[in-house]
């Protein structure tokens, strides 16, 4: 059994004026195809003027793993701007790669789903009412 982090970014698109983007990054246990356990998840909303460099999408993946337990940091070569795997591997503190395995492209599929639904609450204004009333 392997533990990973698998990490997924929403909203690398202008949205009105601003880039609001999420980024989910899930610890799970995996074993060929299956995922055997997840033991975390971090989220983390960032926003910016200007459209994201490939330096920013790994400063936003390392922000967002801070803290969580992996041996190794999966996401897709599309958010890594389509890098070679050497490359982007050279810019990260933590061991990563591109997935390989059906379990390794489930775990980037779980951490999409939560990137892509987190941001979505975070552009609904009814969401901000909610959160409003329970703060």
């Amino acid at each position: 059994m392997e533990r990973i982090i698998a990490v997924d970014i929403s909203g690398r698109h202008r949205h009105n004026s601003r880039y609001v983007m999420v980024c989910a990054a899930v610890s799970l246990s995996v074993s060929g195809g299956h995922v055997k356990q997840i033991h975390g998840v971090n989220i983390k909303p960032f926003v910016s003027d200007t459209p994201p460099e490939v330096v920013d999408v790994v400063q936003m993946i390392e922000r967002t793993v801070e803290g969580m337990e992996g041996i190794t940091i999966v996401a897709e070569e599309g958010d890594l701007f389509n890098q070679p795997e050497w490359l982007s591997n050279s810019m990260f503190t933590a061991s990563f790669k591109y997935p390989e395995s059906l379990s390794e492209r489930m775990g980037i599929e779980i951490a999409h789903h939560i990137s892509l639904s987190s941001r979505n609450l975070l552009l609904d204004p009814r969401s901000w009412e909610l959160i409003k009333d329970n703060l």
